[in-house]
Parts: C-alpha cells; sequence; structure tokens
C-alpha cells in the first residue's frame, strides 16, 4: 500500500505540461480541501491538467491494473495453470472483438456508455467456453492444450479484429485503439465505469480464495473437502472474465498483466490465494500505473501505446516460464 502510494505521488507529478511538483500538489491541495499554500490561484488550464487529465489516468491505470492481475489470479486458480491469463487464454481477445464490433457498426452507445462494457462481457464469455471446450478432452484439461488452444483463440479473433479494420473507414483509429491497448484520452466517466466491476469481481475470487487453495490438491480431493467444484469454478471464471471485459472496454487489449503479476507474488509471498488475490490487486495497479507513466513520458511529448510496453516487460517473462516448466520436466538436461 505505502508503494502504491508513493507510485500515485510521483506519477501523478510527472507529466509534459511543465508544472513542478510545487504546482501539481498545490493544486490538488486546493482542490480536495479548499486550502490554498504560496499561490491564491493558478489558471484554468493547470488545474485541468492536474485534477482532469493527470488524476483520472492515474486512477484508471490503477484499476484497469487491479482488473487485469485480479482475473489472471482467478483464471491461475481455477486451471492451475501458472500460464494462464486474460491474454493468453484468448478472453482479452474476445472481448475486443465485442468492443470493435460496436465501433465499426456505430453501436457503441446504443444503450449509452455500458453498451462497450456489457457487449465485450459477452463476447468474452463465449470465447472462455470456447477456449475451455476447445482444450477439454475426455472430462480432462491438459495444461499445455489449454494455453495452446488459447493462443489458437486468441490468433483466430485478433485476425476477425484485423478483418474489421479493413472494413472500417472513418474508426479505423479507432478499432486500432483496442489492439495496443492506451490509456490516451480516458477521463473520469471511464473511472466510474470500471470501478462498479471490480467492486463486484474482487470480492467474489476473494471469498473464494480459500476454495482455490484447495482446488491446487486436484479437483476431485477438493470435492471430498466440501467444495462445490463447479459452482465454485463458475463463479471465479465468470468474475475473472467480468473483470477483463471491464478493463478491455476502456483501454483495449493490455496483454500479460494477469500472466506478470500474479506469479511474482507467488514467487514472493507463496501460493495462498487469501494473500495472492488483494495483493495482486494492489500490485497490477502499481504496474500498469507505472507502464502508463512509461507509455506517456519516455517519447514525450509523443504516447507509446501501453499495449506495447506492457508485452515489452511480459514476453521475455512469459518465456522464462516456459523454460523454467521445460527445465522442471528435464527437457533440456535430456
Amino acid at each position: 500500500m505505502l508503494l502504491l502510494v508513493g507510485s500515485i505521488g510521483v506519477c501523478l507529478s510527472i507529466g509534459s505540461a511543465g508544472l513542478s511538483v510545487f504546482d501539481v500538489w498545490g493544486i490538488m491541495l486546493h482542490w480536495t480541501t479548499g486550502i490554498q499554500l504560496g499561490r491564491t490561484e493558478w489558471p484554468e488550464s493547470d488545474v485541468a491538467i492536474v485534477t482532469q487529465l493527470r488524476l483520472s489516468r492515474v486512477l484508471l491505470a490503477i484499476l484497469v491494473g487491479a482488473c487485469l492481475a485480479t482475473a489472471g489470479t482467478g483464471f491461475q486458480g481455477v486451471l492451475r495453470n501458472p500460464l494462464a491469463d486474460p491474454y493468453t487464454l484468448g478472453v482479452a481477445s474476445g472481448s475486443s472483438v465485442g468492443a470493435a464490433f460496436l465501433i465499426l457498426f456505430g453501436f457503441q452507445s446504443f444503450i449509452g456508455m455500458w453498451s462497450i462494457p456489457i457487449v465485450s462481457f459477452v463476447t468474452g464469455v463465449v470465447t472462455l467456453l470456447g477456449v475451455l471446450a476447445l482444450a477439454r478432452s475426455r472430462g480432462t484439461m491438459n495444461i499445455e492444450t489449454l494455453v495452446l488452444a488459447g493462443v489458437i483463440v486468441q490468433s483466430f479473433l485478433g485476425a476477425f479484429v484485423s478483418f474489421m479494420v479493413s472494413m472500417s473507414q472513418g474508426v479505423v483509429n479507432q478499432i486500432l485503439f483496442w489492439l495496443m491497448g492506451s490509456l490516451a484520452l480516458r477521463s473520469w466517466e471511464h473511472v466510474y465505469m470500471v470501478l462498479p466491476f471490480l467492486c463486484i469481481g474482487l470480492p467474489l475470487i476473494l471469498m473464494n480464495a480459500q476454495r482455490l487453495n484447495l482446488f491446487a490438491y486436484g479437483e476431485r480431493h477438493a470435492a471430498h473437502l466440501g467444495v462445490h467444484v463447479e459452482r465454485t469454478k463458475l463463479i471465479v471464471l465468470i468474475a475473472s472474465t467480468l473483470l477483463t471485459a471491464a478493463a478491455v472496454s476502456v483501454s483495449g487489449v493490455i496483454g500479460f498483466v494477469g500472466l506478470v503479476v500474479p506469479h511474482l507474488l507467488r514467487l514472493l509471498t507463496g501460493p495462498d490465494y487469501r494473500l495472492l488475490v488483494p495483493l495482486s490487486a494492489i500490485c497490477g495497479g502499481i504496474f500498469v500505473l507505472w507502464a502508463d507513466t512509461v507509455a506517456r513520458m519516455a517519447l514525450s511529448p509523443r504516447e507509446i501505446q501501453l499495449g506495447i510496453v506492457t508485452a515489452i516487460v511480459g514476453a521475455p517473462f512469459f518465456a522464462l516460464l516456459l523454460y523454467r516448466r521445460k527445465l522442471g520436466r528435464g527437457g533440456l538436461g535430456s
């Protein structure tokens, strides 16, 4: 929590507008409490930069990171697979298909600001069911088969989104936004859009944390210990998909957050999901917050897409996980 608070303070103070740290926090103090220190007033443009642009983007980055990391923890717990996350399972791509479809045909405001999140959730659930059905064989689900099924579905959906991009004209930039992920031009409206999903999904997964601990011994053993296996799987998978859809609906496809954060925490704190779930939410927010800060400051005043930054960090980490699994099975030694 101290790291989160410190990250918020640093990232809120950094920007391309040339505002000093004193000005930033003077504006924040006056905006929140009405107390003025030093200057009696600031230009409206400076106040808008700090309170409407930077603060909303910082909070949105934290919420998106918390959603993706918590969803990754839920997927890994139910599937007993450290390589599972919303990106590798294709759920993020499935959610982006729904968003791209609405944008292409101009239906993004059909039922107001909730149009894209609802459709993203539906297409994400359908994608998850398709991946699970493709990976299941004779009632069992092999880990490598599950990851391969996720890659296949993700590639297919990526091609479908690319097809929609080729068919679009005036909205091509909006669809490309979903493919690379970004928090640029986001506002308080998007913060209010994601927050209810996190308030629903996070407690649902946290309430099943102890059951996820028992899943590590196998579904049959968990059932013998009194766990309603199918109901637990359904609740956690739907909650994780809900969180993924909420994040994707405002930021586009941001890969590897749900893979890197839970796995690093598992190495640091152990496999207890009662700790992993809340810590994943906190550290996921920190990870995306710093990734977004790098994205907007590395080539300032131009911005790098957020999905590019997380992929640069996450892809090598994903390769390292595969390498370690191969070492553990004696693949390199043989």
